[in-house]
């Protein structure tokens, strides 16, 4: 299969260490900085298990998600499929629900940014909403300017990241063997249906990986460097998380990690290795926090401009947000939209339930990639029609097992959306 530039498509630049990298610039982020903190106070200890299950649902997720971009390599992700696959009606959802979600999550990610920095300096947290708007305008900046350097940028991020992680590992580790069975047991604490909870919320921490598919239209050879990018990814992301978890949890205990969350601005690994090695250790950890959060926030400007690209290019969106510069390299009113979008969010301040409402969205927005990938003919199918069952079963079992007021607003908000859909089809 050929796949060449048209003057409307963006240029071909990305291999699979640059995909691999813009996934786990995506993934690790607050998923691992703030949701195992969240999930512990839901789970306990068990909240090892509810990475796990994430992982395995995720996995299924990514792999359809992967033979569906591998197949239909453009900008737009579960949207573009929803159409090709499905029906209209399925792909304005995905991509309603994803830009829903994921702009939040972005806001999130600059707030987190601000709050971790003021913290390091020491600084009144009156400067924590102006400083995330700096923080947006320069990620947006930085897209704009083209994939190339946002995969230089992306790069360094996620190097950093995993650099303060493993040093939390190193750090916690001692104290994790001499404590960790004191910690550890008993392992179910609470019920199951908490367990399913945590679950749903650590699957939002792996969903960065739908970056890679967003961004198939910029991947080289999309059949070979999507999946493989995809497969690698979620591997090193599930080792991570499950090694975070369980030397965290047996250094401090979950009760730690949970009211960490809860109750302070600080990201729960930072409080666990603040008493573990004191200060300069959780220094580290913060710097780290940190660049996570400017990935996260890098990554989602680059899918969310990407999908609104793609509802640009069908009227789903104002038609000039598929406009490209004059390099097609950027689809610059999309990312400036995106960014726009951001800032506002970033301005109530007001992100709180983000994470379970993203739980929501994400688990339906990938319930329609499973949906899309059992539609795959044999000649276009990589995987077992099997991985597309389970993952499409496990989206929608998982989906409400969040509070019932998060998924009752999602599904206003689906509906909303698709009357806005049925009415602009009506008129065009």
């Amino acid at each position: 299969m050929s796949f060449t530039n048209s003057p409307s498509q963006l240029k071909r630049e990305l291999g699979v260490i640059g995909a691999t990298l813009m996934g786990l610039g995506s993934i690790v982020g607050t998923g691992v900085f703030i949701s195992i903190g969240i999930a512990a106070g839901i789970a306990g200890p068990a909240v090892i298990l509810a990475v796990a299950i994430g992982a395995i649902v995720a996995t299924c997720n990514g792999l359809n998600s992967a033979q569906l971009a591998a197949n239909h390599a453009v900008s737009g992700g579960t949207y573009e499929y929803g159409y090709k696959y499905l029906t209209p009606a399925f792909g304005f959802t995905a991509g309603w629900m994803f830009l829903v979600a994921k702009t939040a999550s972005a806001a999130t990610a600059a707030l987190g940014f601000a709050g971790y920095l003021l913290n390091l300096l020491g600084w009144n947290s009156t400067w924590t909403v102006p400083i995330a708007l700096l923080s947006v305008v320069i990620v947006t900046l930085i897209v704009l300017s083209g994939i190339r350097r946002s995969n230089v940028a992306n790069t360094v991020i996620v190097s950093v990241t995993l650099i303060s992680l493993g040093f939390f590992v190193l750090v916690c580790l001692p104290q994790a063997t001499e404590v960790g069975m004191d910690n550890l047991t008993p392992f179910f604490t609470s019920s199951p249906g908490a367990i399913l909870h945590a679950s749903a919320l650590m699957f939002v921490a792996y969903t960065g990986y739908g970056r890679i598919a967003t961004m198939g239209e910029e991947a080289r050879c999309p059949r070979e460097t999507i999946p493989k990018a995809m497969i690698v990814c979620l591997l090193l992301t599930m080792v991570l998380y499950i090694t975070v978890a369980a030397v965290g949890i047996g250094a401090v205990g979950a009760d730690v990690l949970g009211n960490a969350s809860l109750q302070t601005k600080a990201a729960p690994l930072e409080v666990a290795v603040r008493s573990v090695a004191g200060s300069s250790a959780a220094f580290v950890l913060a710097i780290g926090a940190m660049t996570a959060m400017l990935g996260v926030l890098l990554n989602l400007i680059l899918g969310l401009s990407r999908v609104l690209l793609a509802m640009g290019r069908r009227s789903d969106a104002p038609r000039f947000l598929a406009r490209l510069n004059q390099q097609q390299t950027t689809p610059y009113w999309a990312v400036l939209f995106v960014g726009i979008a951001i800032a506002l969010l970033v301005l109530l301040g007001n992100v709180k339930t983000t994470w379970s409402f993203s739980a929501f969205s994400v688990l339906i927005y990938y319930a329609v990639t499973n949906l899309a990938a059992l539609r795959l003919s044999s000649s276009e199918r990589l995987y077992p029609v099997w991985v597309g069952w389970i993952g499409l079963s496990s989206c929608l079992f998982l989906a409400f097992w969040v509070e019932s007021s998060i998924w009752q607003v999602g599904l206003g908000l689906i509906v909303a959306g698709l009357i806005w859909h049925q009415v602009r089809r009506a008129i065009a």
